[in-house]
């Protein structure tokens, strides 16, 4: 959940919390003037202000956040709601294989370690035995045993964190559901309210602004909730699916 702290004039905004350095990845702090203007409000790094040498000073007005965010939340929606399983098909695809061979080397190294844990209780046991029988030194035992035990916290530390990693990805893919579920029940959006912004974006990251002819560009990522960055379709892929679309309806069959 992302706080949304006012600023010293009381004026929130919505996207407070939510937007982040493309550049040091430091929150953007929201800015007002004590005379509130809507199109001086902006958001700007909050590394500079702490550290002039680890970011730059640029910023972004949170009119152009919220022009943005709402053209690229119109687009999302529409794709989603006319191109469902297109959308599912590609947003898993993105997942791609690269990333399936991490989880499946993830859980080989989990099975290991949980494998080498046990195995150390019963060396460590074998082991205690024959210290009793006078087989082992009391000075070897202690080393060995010691050596064996500190191994296996460490075992017992990285499990839970790749089994986080591994239960991760199953919350991907029922978030991806439940994305699907929240962009079908917006019949039409006109406006932004905080609400809203909130129940769909995870993040914006805002990158530095670049000169080129005279002109000022700035790169801003959206990541939504359950499903990160959408790559929406191409000009010639809408195209296509809407002949398919059109197949599947039976439109343009002559008796």
């Amino acid at each position: 959940m992302h706080r949304r702290r006012p600023t010293k004039s009381g004026i929130v905004s919505m996207f407070s919390g939510l937007l982040y350095c493309a550049d040091c990845g430091e929150k953007l702090y929201y800015s007002v003037t004590g005379n509130y203007k809507r199109e001086q409000a902006n958001f700007f790094c909050s590394s500079y202000r702490k550290n002039s040498d680890v970011c730059s000073a640029h910023y972004i007005r949170e009119k152009v956040v919220e022009s943005l965010v709402l053209e690229n939340m119109q687009r999302v929606l529409w794709y989603v709601q006319t191109y469902e399983k297109v959308f599912a098909q590609r947003q898993l695809e993105e997942y791609g294989d690269k990333k399936k061979k991490e989880l499946s080397e993830k859980r080989r190294e989990l099975d290991k370690a949980k494998s080498r844990i046990r195995e150390i209780d019963g060396i460590i046991q074998k082991l205690y035995e024959n210290n009793v029988i006078g087989k082992v030194s009391d000075e070897r035992y202690a080393t060995i045993s010691m050596s064996l035990e500190t191994e296996q916290e460490k075992l017992k530390t990285k499990v839970p964190k790749l089994e986080t990693e591994l239960e991760d990805v199953k919350i991907a893919t029922e978030g991806l559901q439940r994305f699907i579920e929240k962009a079908k029940a917006i019949t039409q959006l006109t406006e932004l309210t905080p609400e809203l912004v909130h129940e769909f974006i995870q993040q914006i990251v805002v990158g530095k602004p670049e000169y080129k002819d005279g002109k000022r560009y700035q790169s801003v990522e959206i990541y939504y909730n359950g499903v990160g960055i959408i790559r929406e379709a191409t000009p010639e892929e809408m195209e296509e699916y809407f002949q398919e679309h059109l197949k599947t309806k039976g439109v343009g069959k002559t008796a």
